[in-house]
């Protein structure tokens, strides 16, 4: 198997939920959007968010046990901390809860996180270390201080 994801898939509870903070509050268009069952977004070069509804999800996977891994987060680098605090502002304004706010981070850079209103959290961070080169390869490392 090539090393490679193409779609994350994150059971949702509720995906009308999903859709007014993620369309109608953050403003991102979905690649395709299924009532009552899966909204798809496009997140990079060939990578798809999928919000699927709880109980399609365990069907769909023949299963009434869809626990899955602890302490998921889904991170998204932006170019400066102010850039960090105006996102987080704006998840919070559409519904979000504010898990950390905007604080200096470990890896020496600037980061928060926030839960949307299904429970999924997202970081959003600012680390000018990390890059993405022409043919999409990824460089990270740490901040120097």
């Amino acid at each position: 198997m090539e090393q490679g994801v193409h779609f994350i898939t994150v059971a949702t509870r509720d995906t009308d939920v999903a859709r007014a903070f993620y369309v109608d509050g953050l403003g991102w268009q979905p690649l395709l959007d299924v009532p009552d069952e899966i909204l798809f977004f496009q997140i990079a070069p060939g990578v798809t968010l999928g919000l699927f509804d709880t109980v399609k999800f365990a069907a769909d996977m023949n299963s009434t046990d869809i626990t899955g891994p602890a302490g998921l987060t889904l991170s998204h680098n932006v170019g400066s901390p102010d850039e960090v605090d105006r996102c987080l502002a704006k998840a919070a304004e559409v519904g979000a809860d504010i898990v950390k706010p905007g604080e200096r981070a470990a890896f020496g850079g600037y980061h928060g996180h926030f839960r949307d209103p299904n429970g999924l959290i997202w970081e959003v961070a600012h680390n000018p270390s990390w890059s993405v080169d022409p043919d999409g390869r990824v460089r990270l490392g740490l901040v120097e201080s």
